[in-house]
């Protein structure tokens, strides 16, 4: 994958606008990464949010400024990787569901324990955090800087929407995103 500048992407938008703007998106950690193929929005107003029932020590980030790794640890196990969206102060934010791994495939199979097939190397955001080698130092950081590499899409994608997955709570919310035609989702869309 070829490094280029990276380009804007405005964290500052409501949380279905950047998880929408995010599909096709680059997204290296240390170098290591891919293409983004499929995200999750989250709103304070939203009671599957982590923010729904306000700041906590967990969720500060999420409060914070916008373009912040939101960092936490799913069912103990895995770490998920999220992208702080809206004016600091409203809690709002993207899931990296999945992506499409194009930079450090070896890395990323030594860390997920010798995976050959990249469609498993970071299909699901426990699969993405482990891939890109997320931990909780990565809270809070800003994402224009290293060890990120954020850049907007080089040209239109087409991305789908449909319910969020693993969820109990507003799972009517159609703020799944992802690339049209992708392998390498975390599951596929219902009209895809």
């Amino acid at each position: 994958m070829k490094r280029r500048k990276p380009l804007a992407i405005d964290f500052d938008a409501p949380s279905e606008d950047v998880a929408r703007a995010l599909i096709g998106a680059t997204l290296l950690v240390d170098g290591v990464g891919g293409v983004i193929v499929e995200t999750e929005a989250y709103d304070q107003a939203d009671p599957a949010s982590h923010t729904f029932m306000g700041p906590t020590a967990r969720n500060a980030a999420m409060f914070g400024p916008s373009g912040h790794a939101y960092v936490y640890r799913s069912y103990g196990i895995h770490w998920c990787l999220n992208f702080t969206c809206r004016a600091a102060g409203h809690g709002a934010g993207v899931l990296i569901r999945a992506i499409e791994p194009r930079v450090g495939l070896e890395e990323m199979s030594l860390r997920r324990g010798g995976i050959s097939d990249p469609r498993l190397l970071c299909s699901g955001p426990g699969r993405v955090g482990q891939a890109l080698g997320i931990t909780l130092a990565h809270y809070g950081l800003p994402l224009d800087r290293p060890p990120f590499f954020v850049a907007a899409p080089d040209e239109a994608v087409e991305a789908i929407a449909g319910p969020r997955i693993g969820i109990s709570k507003g799972i009517d919310a159609p703020w799944r995103f992802g690339l049209r035609g992708s392998r390498f989702l975390s599951k596929p869309f219902a009209k895809d």
